[in-house]
């Protein structure tokens, strides 16, 4: 007895003074964010059966901009299952909802879009066009991908707020209709972000990372032009007509005149998306849909209100009457420094997926197949090795997302994350090609690490909140103050796409992912990972 006490007792000051050697010698121990961090990526890892599901769900869905019922019934059932209190269609919008859980500050508010792209189906892991439906809506831009890393990425971070008793409120919500820029400005307008104290927001990307400032997008008004003339005999009595789609025509070659005299900077665009019933009709009713897009808001209003102009013209020029309603806006984005700087330390944590042979076959295939200017696969490297560094001189891109009016009313960034691959066209069926394989889902649970790992910072360390609104007002709205793009009266346009829903959704439907039956969206629809053209095989071959 006395040896075994001797024992322990040797044991204890062993114990103790090696305590004492490591305190002397300042070892090393995690703190307690490091070990949080840490759990939360092994929670992912473990996770990523459901980030696979419900990116391929979303996919099998498909659903256009406020037509996007199945996708924000499941998601929101998911969330209520996990605990979230759902708040669903807001903002007048049927298919839009957020999500909370937690109670107390900060309130942090985790963002992605879910709609998809006209005409844009494809079957996925086949490096050529193949459509699922022939003609029918799909995710054409991996809209899909971007709910599946936030839920991963919050449910990690919810169950590590439990076991800590960690203060603070989760707001999961979707961006309903974004390639209409239907819905955000409202959402703002409604005072759904007054409360907030941060926002991140995902997108597909076909690399990791993040940027600050600036963002060099364009802003944009969404408007449809309803011209009104009379009916008459296109033959018998053409004198008694008067043509609503001569005014929209006489719209249309006004406003590509003028583009002459327009500032390289701005983008301008249109679709007649009613030009009568039938050639024998003069049509007494007839709309064209415009894109407005510049770079500040001034500018924006201005060829705003010189497309009033034009159609104040082409509707005197032929005795018709106009009116003109606002279907969507966005300004151009602006994002925070101090919440980019702490994502992006996440972002060389977690790198790069690995990529397997298979993935990078597909996408080098994809990139023969669509003429891409290079052929090199997937990312290898991070675009960048250091904190973003924002330069004025931005370059001048065409395309617009109204995420920009939620980062004029919080501080706000946006985490781009490799589910997809370098050099697709961008809107076009291609680039569903990668969204539900595992490009998609490798992709989706790096993002949901460097998301969960941001979160954790922003709630364990108070200052990169108070730092964010600091830049928030005394850089970004030092000089610029946010003034929408909308009027009070203007209400989301919540009919569009619905007939196109309603021709596909009967075939969509046979095509809907069953989890319960099926490992994977690629297992069910019997396609083989990667699906390529023998002769692009052969040219890869040669490439090396």
């Amino acid at each position: 007895m006395k040896k075994i006490v001797l024992f322990f007792l040797t044991l204890l000051f062993s114990c103790q003074g090696l305590f004492a050697q490591n305190k002397k010698a300042k070892v090393a121990v995690p703190d307690k964010l490091e070990l949080l961090k840490q759990e939360a990526i092994l929670k992912i890892d473990n996770n990523a059966k459901l980030t696979q599901e419900i990116n391929d769900m979303l996919f099998s869905f498909g659903e256009l901009g406020f037509q996007e019922f199945e996708t924000s019934k499941y998601l929101t059932k998911l969330l209520e299952e996990k605990g979230f209190t759902i708040e669903r269609g807001i903002a007048g919008v049927p298919t839009a909802w957020i999500a909370k859980w937690g109670s107390g500050k900060p309130v942090i508010a985790i963002g992605s879009d879910v709609d998809c792209i006209p005409k844009a189906s494809q079957k996925p892991g086949v490096a050529y066009k193949d459509p699922i439906v022939e003609g029918a809506p799909g995710h054409g831009e991996g809209h899909n991908s971007g709910q599946a890393l936030n839920i991963t990425a919050a449910l990690a971070v919810k169950e590590l707020m439990e076991k800590e008793g960690i203060s603070g409120t989760l707001m999961l919500w979707p961006g309903v209709a974004e390639e209409l820029v239907g819905t955000k400005a409202i959402f703002v307008r409604e005072g759904y972000f007054k409360d907030v104290d941060a926002c991140i927001f995902t997108h597909v990307g076909d690399n990791l990372g993040v940027s600050w400032g600036d963002a060099g997008n364009t802003g944009l008004v969404s408007v449809k032009f309803h011209f009104e003339g009379a009916a008459a005999h296109a033959a018998g009595a053409p004198w008694r007509g008067k043509s609503a789609l001569d005014a929209v025509e006489l719209m249309n070659i006004g406003w590509n005149f003028k583009r002459e005299h327009l500032e390289t900077t701005q983008r301008s665009h249109y679709v007649i998306s009613d030009g009568g019933d039938q050639p024998n009709v003069v049509p007494s009713k007839a709309t064209v849909w415009y894109y407005f897009r510049e770079r500040t808001y001034p500018k924006i209003k201005n060829l705003f209100d010189n497309g009033i102009k034009m159609a104040q013209g082409a509707s005197i020029m032929t005795d018709t009457k106009f009116t003109y309603e606002i279907l969507g806006s966005a300004w151009p984005g602006h994002f925070n420094k101090p919440m980019a700087a702490t994502a992006y330390a996440n972002i060389r944590r977690v790198s790069l997926p690995k990529w397997s042979y298979e993935d990078q076959l597909l996408a080098k295939a994809s990139q023969i197949e669509l003429q891409s200017s290079s052929v090199e696969g997937l990312a290898m490297v991070l675009d960048s090795v250091s904190e973003p560094v924002y330069s004025p001189l931005v370059l001048r891109q065409g395309g617009s997302d109204d995420i920009a009016d939620i980062s004029w009313s919080v501080p706000t960034i946006v985490l781009r994350y490799p589910s997809n691959m370098p050099g697709m066209p961008g809107h076009h069926w291609a680039n569903a090609i990668t969204m539900a394989t595992p490009i998609a889902h490798k992709g989706c649970t790096a993002g949901a690490k460097v998301e969960a790992l941001t979160i954790l910072d922003m709630l364990m360390k108070p200052e990169i909140i108070k730092e964010a609104w600091e830049y928030y007002n005394t850089v970004q709205t030092k000089d610029i103050k946010y003034t929408p793009l909308i009027s009070n009266q203007d209400q989301p346009a919540i009919k569009l796409n619905a007939v196109i829903m309603e021709e596909f959704r009967p075939e969509m439907k046979k095509y809907y992912y069953d989890p319960s039956k099926y490992t994977t969206y690629l297992e069910q629809l019997g396609i083989t990972y990667p699906t390529v053209k023998p002769e692009h095989i052969e040219k890869i071959k040669a490439m090396k």
